[in-house]
């Protein structure tokens, strides 16, 4: 069903996009890490449609063109899998009576013929997939479900569990857990890990999310500072976090760590070497809190990056341990030029946050990129 190529288009999206993760999947065999690539990838795209571009189109024509592209890789995966449940009630576009997948640009196809076989493969659960694209289309602007603000965390949660949680669900059958590992647990323990991922990503993104109407950290947490949208817009207009702005910052920090702590206990039961690689995934993207705090907390003065001296001195380790096919110096390094020459009709220059990979990002994330 996927040739080496289409997981050869997926590895270009996860190395072009997601740098942590790319480096992450180095430590992984080839075979995992094929699927890891494939999930990405198809993460991304999904994701890069809800973010629409400034253009000449309205905001409702660009809403409606980019549901009716999401519809089509929803029918396509659909096709590929047998599963009428994945499609949703809407039709494909205006040539119904054509195979879904041949409505697909080329670069989309291959990415959903590699999905579809790692699903298949590792009987990976549909209903975590339609979840995914739920939470998705909560974020595309003018769509039936979108949702730019959340008061509280019980809110925010219900969208991460699609736009997370569940990436880090999916990753359970592609890593494997030790023998003997309790596999509730280990899917609660991944479930949390994957939301942990995201409030890093929001925390990082603040200031870009605001640019796109976007407030994903829960009103009332900002409130309890004394901050409000307003103050949040001023600070981004100055450049600068004011007082209770870092407080509020340093809150949701401390927050985020504990979401952390309560994932860690899942990353021992994974088989190795997979649990070396989230353990790296892991100290990696919450190094963005550290840069954070370097920053005087100020979300508002830059993107917190995590430098390549770090990001070395946490992978090279894990390499020296025997880690299958680490190469430090894929640290830093983008590939584009698989994507591009496919995409360059579409090319896309914005830069947006979630998972995450916004894997946002886990090993595969929604809504975000990597450091």
């Amino acid at each position: 069903m996927a040739s080496d190529a289409d997981f050869a288009v997926c590895r270009a999206i996860c190395e072009r996009h997601g740098t942590t993760y790319a480096l992450a999947t180095r430590l992984l065999p080839p075979g995992r890490r094929r699927a890891v690539w494939a999930l990405y990838a198809w993460a991304r795209i999904v994701d890069d449609h809800v973010d629409l571009d400034d253009g000449v189109a309205s905001p409702v024509t660009d809403a409606r063109a980019a549901r009716e592209r999401i519809d089509r890789l929803r029918a396509g995966l659909s096709e590929l899998l047998s599963d009428a449940s994945l499609a949703g009630d809407r039709p494909v576009g205006g040539d119904r009576g054509a195979p879904a997948m041949s409505l697909l640009p080329d670069v989309e196809a291959a990415v959903v013929r590699a999905a579809g076989a790692t699903v298949t493969e590792l009987d990976i659960d549909h209903g975590l997939l339609t979840d995914f694209l739920d939470s998705m289309l909560m974020d595309l602007p003018g769509g039936e479900t979108h949702v730019t603000r959340y008061r509280t965390w019980a809110e925010l949660d219900r969208y991460m569990w699609g736009s997370a949680c569940v990436i880090g669900l999916q990753m359970i059958p592609v890593l494997g857990l030790r023998p003997g590992a309790d596999g509730a647990a280990a899917a609660r323990h991944a479930a949390a890990l994957g939301r942990a991922f995201q409030v890093t990503n929001f925390l990082r993104d603040v200031a870009e999310d605001l640019d796109r109407d976007r407030v994903y950290l829960p009103l009332d947490e900002w409130a309890a500072f004394g901050v409000d949208e307003d103050r949040l817009r001023a600070c981004r207009e100055l450049g600068r976090a004011d007082a209770r702005v870092k407080a509020a910052v340093a809150h949701f920090i401390s927050l985020n760590r504990a979401m952390y702590r309560e994932a860690d206990p899942g990353i021992p039961m994974l088989a190795q070497p997979a649990s070396r690689a989230i353990r790296t995934a892991r100290v990696l993207y919450s190094g963005i809190l550290d840069e954070i705090e370097r920053a005087d907390l100020d979300v508002f003065a830059g993107r917190a990056v995590v430098p390549n001296r770090r990001r070395a001195a946490v992978a090279i380790p894990n390499a020296a341990a025997g880690i299958t096919g680490f190469i430090g110096a894929a640290i830093a390094r983008r590939s584009r030029n698989a994507v591009t020459a496919l995409t360059a009709p579409n090319a896309r220059n914005a830069q947006r946050s979630r998972n995450t990979g916004r894997v946002h990002e886990l090993p595969v994330t929604t809504k975000g990129h990597a450091p």
